[in-house]
C-alpha cells in the first residue's frame, strides 16, 4: 500500500479532494489500531489549518474515489448530495457466477448482530430500501465483471446484493466467496457542482488479473 497520500490524489480544488483510496485502508481509525485515512488527514491537509474530511463512507477493502471536504460549507455541500443520491457512483466489480447483461436489484438491508458473528448486513423486508442498478461489461471461467451503479448509500450495499443474486463479490470473505482481497473498485464519481467534478480511478494491482481474465485489457 502507498503510504504516499498526496501521490494518490486524483483531484484537486479549493473546496474538495478525490483520493484514490488503496484497498486495506479504513476510513476511520478502528478498535484493533492500525492505519487509517485519519492519519493521512495532516499530509492531505496542505498546509492548511482545517484538516480535510471523508463526505461519504467507503469499506476499507474497497479501492478507489473517494471525496473529502476541505471546508465546513464544502463538507456541508458534499453530504448534502451524497444524502439526497445525486452523486453518480460507478464500481467495477469481480464475481464468481454468471449473471445476464443488465438489470436492478432492489433488496431492503437490515443490520443484524448476533454473540457468535457479531454485525453483518442481511437482506430483510423490515430493512431499509437499497437499490442498485448493474451491466455485466465482460466475463469467462465462471466470472463476470460488472459495472455497479448504488442508487441508495447503504452499508455493504454492492457486497450483500451481489451475494443475494448469486454472484458475490470474488475476495469477499464475509458474504461468500473469500479470501481477500476483494475485487471492488469505486472505479468513478460525478458529483453535480459549479462547475462539475468527474473523477475517474485507475485499476489496482490487485484486480488487474481477474478483470483481465474476464476481458478488461489496460
Amino acid at each position: 500500500m502507498s503510504q504516499d497520500p498526496l501521490g494518490r490524489l486524483l483531484y484537486r480544488d479549493e473546496r474538495l479532494l478525490v483520493l484514490d483510496k488503496p484497498a486495506g485502508l479504513a476510513v476511520h481509525a478502528g478498535p484493533r489500531g492500525g492505519v487509517s485515512l485519519e492519519d493521512w488527514l495532516p499530509a492531505l491537509a496542505m498546509g492548511k489549518k482545517r484538516l480535510p474530511q471523508p463526505a461519504h463512507r467507503l469499506d476499507a477493502d474497497t479501492a478507489g474515489c473517494l471525496v473529502l471536504g476541505r471546508t465546513k460549507p464544502a463538507l456541508a455541500e458534499l453530504g448534502a448530495l451524497f444524502a439526497a443520491g445525486q452523486v453518480r457512483k460507478t464500481y467495477w466489480a469481480v464475481v464468481r457466477g454468471v449473471p445476464g447483461e443488465a438489470g436492478v436489484i432492489e433488496a431492503p438491508l437490515l443490520k443484524r448482530s448476533t454473540a457468535r458473528e457479531g454485525w453483518r448486513i442481511v437482506v430483510d423486508p423490515a430493512g431499509q430500501p437499497a437499490v442498485t442498478e448493474w451491466r455485466r461489461l465482460g466475463g469467462a471461467e465462471g466470472l463476470a465483471w460488472l459495472e455497479l451503479h448504488p442508487r441508495t448509500g447503504r452499508t455493504h450495499q454492492l457486497r450483500v446484493h451481489c451475494a443475494h443474486a448469486g454472484w458475490p463479490i470474488l475476495g469477499d470473505a464475509r458474504y461468500g466467496e473469500g479470501p481477500g482481497p476483494m475485487q471492488l473498485l469505486a472505479r468513478g464519481i460525478a458529483l453535480p457542482l459549479s462547475p462539475p467534478v468527474a473523477v475517474e480511478a485507475p485499476v489496482p494491482p490487485h484486480m488487474r488479473a481477474a478483470l483481465a481474465r474476464c476481458g478488461w485489457a489496460a
